[in-house]
């Protein structure tokens, strides 16, 4: 049974920095495409950040980019999102998801997650 489990939302003010977490188990984590994605409240679920197999290419949706960092270390089964400069239009839930397939960049296409963690609430206030 494939879990995936998040931590590491919370409340920060405009400008701080939150590292958002990801534990995955019941398969091959170093096999799985990884991104990150998220809810604003009243709009659709939109890719963030997706992470290639190793880790050496990285994707981000362009509101993000220089102020989010994703990184994983498959020793560890983890995934990371390093959100620094946070901003309120950044509040949302944030979900990992695994993809058994790529491409690498899949969390910004159509492409659909095989597997969702429960999300975890980032609230940034101006």
């Amino acid at each position: 049974q494939v879990q995936v489990v998040e931590s590491g939302g919370g409340l920060v003010q405009a400008g701080g920095s939150l590292m958002l977490s990801c534990i995955v188990s019941g398969l091959a984590f170093d096999g799985a495409f990884m991104g990150w994605f998220r809810q604003i409240s009243g709009k659709e679920r939109e890719g963030v950040s997706c992470i290639s197999r190793r880790g050496i290419w990285t994707y981000y949706t362009e509101s993000v980019k220089g102020r989010f960092t994703i990184s994983r270390d498959n020793a560890k089964n983890t995934l990371y999102l390093q959100m620094d400069t946070l901003e309120s239009e950044d509040t949302a839930i944030y979900y990992c998801a695994v993809r058994q397939n790529g491409p690498d960049s899949w969390c910004l296409t159509r492409a659909t997650a095989d597997y969702w963690g429960q999300g975890t609430q980032v609230t940034v206030s101006s």
